[in-house]
């Protein structure tokens, strides 16, 4: 269920510097809308913690809404995003926001709070429904996850709806034409997973853990060296030279890694994995420029599939 906040003094709110760290078949173009021109003006307003949630709320809000995503450029580490006056700003004049959770984007809710924002707060974790094995940490990166994905894209068009229901029409078809979408990428993922089922395969984070586990790939990577890089402390001896390992002694097909966290270790491991003939796929946690989520999901598993073909 998505949350409601009460309003609380906003002005106090705005006049303080926050700096907080944050954890870190294409779409079809999207019905136009009645409301499409007062969308800039006073029409609804969306705001997203990514990118990513970003292009499923346009897919969906059309040009019914304005939509603004906090972080939106491909080169930026999210995991050392800094929250600012502005971001709270944004915010504070939501009326939807969409947040991934999980401990990814605490800011959000941090940033809410302090402005006294009324928004709707939409939480992908929460909706993916997904929680973590005893004694695990829960992989919060579910955008990675076609169904979570979907489940986001249903919330807001049921939020939109019940916030502009001249609107509700344009929102249910743009809603159709983006699962038409996912559909489409799930079926490319379970006819891939044929080929990619069982594969071995390493990662630098946990970030496209859902989609190599709905390829059927065996995440070879140990858990101490993915935890460490994610968190952004020091690699066990250990676990840094086990990992070395899985491509000397060519135990992994690829290496997925994310190319928006970079540091000596896995620079080290990116080298091996090169030195040794592993294939390497990059992935990202934001948009590349010009993509929407289905293209850029459907690359992703384009890349993946190609790589454990070699």
């Amino acid at each position: 269920m998505p949350s409601r906040r009460t309003p609380l003094a906003l002005a106090a709110a705005l006049t303080a510097s926050l700096a907080l760290a944050a954890c870190g078949g294409g779409e079809s173009t999207p019905a136009s809308s009645a409301s499409s021109a007062s969308a800039s003006d006073d029409g609804l307003s969306v705001v997203t913690s990514t990118n990513v949630y970003g292009s499923v709320v346009e897919a969906v809000a059309g040009d019914a809404a304005t939509v603004t995503s906090i972080i939106d450029a491909p080169s930026a580490d999210p995991h050392s995003y800094e929250a600012s006056t502005r971001t709270q700003l944004e915010l504070s004049k939501a009326d939807v926001v969409v947040e991934n959770g999980g401990g990814y984007d605490d800011f959000v809710d941090t940033m809410l709070d302090a402005a006294g924002s009324g928004a709707v707060v939409l939480n992908a974790v929460e909706l993916s429904g997904k929680t973590a094995a005893a004694g695990e940490e829960l992989n919060e990166h579910v955008w990675y996850d076609v169904e979570t994905v979907r489940k986001v894209a249903q919330a807001v068009e049921e939020e939109l709806a019940e916030a502009s229901p001249d609107d509700a029409a344009t929102f249910e078809a743009n809603l159709a034409t983006f699962e038409a979408g996912l559909d489409t990428l799930q079926q490319k993922i379970t006819a891939d997973a044929a080929t990619t089922q069982g594969q071995p395969v390493a990662i630098t984070e946990p970030v496209p853990g859902y989609l190599l586990e709905a390829l059927g790939t065996v995440n070879a990577t140990p858990e101490e060296f993915s935890e460490a890089i994610e968190e952004e402390t020091d690699v066990p001896v250990d676990a840094l030279q086990e990992t070395l390992a899985l491509f000397t002694q060519k135990q992994v097909r690829a290496l997925v890694h994310n190319e928006q966290t970079t540091g000596p270790q896995t620079e080290q491991v990116l080298q091996a994995a090169q030195d040794n003939g592993i294939a390497v796929v990059p992935v990202t946690e934001t948009l590349p420029d010009g993509e929407d989520y289905t293209t850029w999901m459907t690359g992703n598993v384009d890349a993946i599939a190609a790589a454990l073909a070699r």
